[in-house]
């Protein structure tokens, strides 16, 4: 394999066996492709170009899918010009295509063949199906920016008008945009976090797209990205035990119709579970722990976790405890210390906090080092607590008296309320997490420096 100055284009040099009868060879071989870095990028459909005459040329265009072009029968002069965007825009590179001689071309790079011999015919795969609506760039093949060196000068070649004049010069070319991250769940307080960490994505809510209506998801232009981002859930732990259609709705079916997308658009997925899907009656959770939800919600979650792992590329991160801009735990105890309340909080279940922008972090982490796809633990480290050693440090950095909260067991809590089953212990094991080289901050410090940015009253 060799690489060429236009980003991710590859000539790949295949192995032809001759005898006298002529030639044979594995035009496209997965595994040993992959093996000598050639993306596995999922072919769909496979064409063949057949040209009669030498000189035929065919235009630089710029299609958005991925190919993998081969020679069957002759020989061809290929022509390959970014026109992504981004600082390789406009560069070049060519190269004569024989059957010993394939090319890789990703999406968005402009390219053109110009045949060599009669009679020359060359194939290639793709991994999308040819729509009427897919977006082009394109270049004239005369371009002198370019200045491509064809073997058989335009004029004396079989080329049609609008590839040679019709077609933009470089300077007029609108570069294809790169293909985008989309977060789901904008919303809510880990989406927020997420629009931090990905400034650039495209951060929808369910005003844009609703995830309990299927038929709304099947329709989202899925082509324009390669990257799904979930944090999009029903949360409601205790309405979710009388709610069981709505929850399971977003919290499982919308799940499993992402995947299918994901499969089918070969994009990254990830998806955010939650401790519940666990018993708690572990006191530390591993990733491989077998599922064992307790209520509606936790229920829905685990099915989401089966859903999304049919998809190559996920991420599953399970998290705890969460804590970010919008309604919490914590912003709860410290709106009760400023006015003075002195709550009862149960102190029977451990585990640790998790606040929203280090789960965004480990997000952004597992994707720009390319980990190990997979089921993760995320939430921030140190001691585990229980819900009432955190309310009592909220008191304290509040300036209040921690004993003013006093302890209740889960069961007294919810003697006289009605309230779903929880998970005693939810703490994580956090080593899997570790071994890709992300840390989580320790959790007290990062409660003391939240508690401290939220508003008095």
């Amino acid at each position: 394999m060799q690489t060429t100055p236009v980003p991710g284009l590859l000539v790949v040099h295949l192995d032809v066996r001759e005898d006298p009868r002529g030639w044979f060879k594995e035009n496209w071989q997965r595994e040993k492709m992959v093996a000598h870095g050639v993306p596995d990028f999922g072919p769909v459909q496979n064409n063949i170009s057949f040209n009669g005459r030498a000189g035929t040329t065919r235009g630089i265009h710029a299609e958005p899918w991925d190919k993998f072009v081969s020679v069957g029968s002759g020989r061809a002069f290929g022509a390959w010009v970014d026109l992504r965007a981004g600082d390789s825009f406009g560069a070049v590179f060519t190269v004569e295509l024989t059957p010993w001689v394939a090319v890789f071309v990703p999406r968005g790079v402009g390219n053109s063949f110009q045949t060599l011999e009669d009679a020359t015919s060359y194939t290639y795969l793709v991994n999308e199906h040819w729509r009427p609506d897919a977006s082009y760039a394109a270049l004239a093949l005369d371009d002198p920016t370019v200045a491509i060196p064809w073997p058989i000068p335009l004029a004396q070649s079989e080329v049609s008008a609008k590839d040679l004049h019709d077609n933009p010069r470089l300077a007029e070319v609108v570069p294809m945009p790169p293909r985008r991250t989309l977060v789901l769940g904008a919303d809510g307080q880990l989406g927020r976090a997420l629009r931090e960490v990905f400034p650039d994505a495209h951060a929808v809510g369910r005003s844009e797209l609703d995830l309990s209506d299927l038929d709304e998801i099947r329709s989202w232009p899925w082509s324009e990205y390669d990257t799904i981002i979930n944090a999009a859930a029903w949360t409601a732990v205790d309405a979710a035990e009388d709610q069981r259609g709505p929850v399971w709705s977003v919290n499982a079916s919308a799940p499993a119709e992402l995947a299918s997308v994901a499969r089918d658009f070969r994009m990254t997925l990830v998806h955010y579970s939650t401790d519940y899907v666990f018993d708690g009656t572990r006191p530390l959770h591993a990733e491989d722990e077998p599922l064992s939800p307790l209520g509606i919600y936790g229920q829905s979650k685990a099915a989401a976790e089966l859903a999304i792992a049919g998809a190559p590329r996920h991420f599953i991160l399970r998290t705890s405890w969460l804590v970010g801009d919008g309604a919490n735990f914590v912003r709860t105890m410290a709106a009760l210390a400023d006015r003075g309340v002195s709550p009862q909080v149960v102190d029977d279940q451990f585990g640790r906090l998790t606040f929203a922008d280090e789960l965004a972090r480990a997000t952004k982490h597992l994707l720009d080092t390319s980990s190990p796809f997979g089921t993760y633990h995320v939430s921030n480290s140190g001691e585990p607590t229980s819900w009432c050693e955190v309310a009592r440090e909220v008191f304290r950095l509040r300036g209040r008296d921690p004993q003013d909260v006093s302890e209740v067991s889960t069961v007294e809590y919810f003697r006289d309320r009605p309230g779903a089953p929880r998970p005693r212990h939810s703490t994580f094991a956090l080593e899997k997490l570790a071994d890709t080289g992300f840390r989580p901050a320790d959790a007290l410090p990062a409660l003391a420096a939240y508690v401290a940015e939220l508003p008095r009253g």
